[in-house]
């Protein structure tokens, strides 16, 4: 007899779990289906609209890099010899009005040089030349920002006449471009806000709220300018123009609309 009554017990209990499990279950579904419908209803009640603003500027700070490339039969005479000319170059850049902080040295090497000789020999078949060591190479290369853009040339006429034989690498750029960035972008929001209200006009929809905002920008991609010197003589001053930088920001404004 007790039993039967604990058989029905568990029966009872099984039943009301599985009651509890049904409710819970079918409530889980209402609200995922509910979520999913707000998240469509939310995905398709909304614009978004892209403007670009342009600012159009002069550069008013260029770089460059001016190289000193010495060979000599050892280590010491070729860093010797390098160091000098290396020496004059910034000296001279500091005479022509560029202080020290714009002065960056950004590379120095030292390189074996080697040279293949031939075997002199008449026994056939010939032996291969053998590797050579027969001096050293030292390149130093200096960064150099320029920010009175009327002496660009003669800095680099001066410049190589001193010792450099190499000059690279120059870019011409604005020094406070994050201000212009900041006009470019208020101007592409304020393009993109009116397109919006014409769109929101023409679809007859109201705008609600901005619900996403994203920005990219267009980074001036430089000229390159190379000169090196020639051996025995120097270079007249090169007629540098700068033309203007043109600093682009896209914006991407969305908004809930209804």
């Amino acid at each position: 007899m007790e039993t039967q009554e604990c058989k029905e017990k568990y029966k009872c209990l099984f039943a009301g779990i599985l009651v509890i499990l049904s409710i819970f279950l079918i409530a889980l579904i209402i609200s995922t289906g509910v979520d999913i419908r707000n998240k469509i209803i939310e995905t398709k009640n909304t614009i978004s609209v892209s403007e670009t603003g342009e600012i159009y500027a002069k550069p008013d700070l260029a770089l460059t890099t001016f190289s000193v490339i010495t060979e000599a039969k050892t280590v010491a005479q070729a860093v010797s010899e390098n160091t000098k000319k290396m020496n004059a170059v910034i000296d001279f850049v500091k005479g022509r009005g560029v202080e020290e902080k714009d002065l960056k040295t950004t590379s120095f090497n030292i390189y074996p040089r080697y040279e293949y000789q031939k075997v002199e020999t008449e026994i056939y078949p010939y032996p291969p030349g053998k590797r050579v060591l027969v001096g050293y190479e030292v390149t130093q290369s200096l960064e150099v920002k320029i920010r009175d853009m009327e002496k660009i040339g003669d800095i680099i006429e001066g410049a190589t006449e001193a010792g450099a034989n190499q000059v690279g690498d120059l870019q011409f750029t604005i020094d406070k471009e994050d201000e212009l960035k900041k006009e470019a972008r208020e101007q592409a929001i304020e393009k993109a806000k009116t397109k919006a209200k014409e769109l929101a006009s023409q679809l007859g929809v109201k705008l609600v709220r901005i619900i996403n905002f994203s920005e990219s920008s267009v980074v001036p991609i430089p000229t390159p300018y190379f000169l090196e010197k020639a051996a025995g003589g120097g270079a007249e001053a090169p007629q540098i123009e700068t033309g203007e930088n043109k600093i682009e920001v896209t914006v991407t404004i969305t908004y809930e609309i209804k």
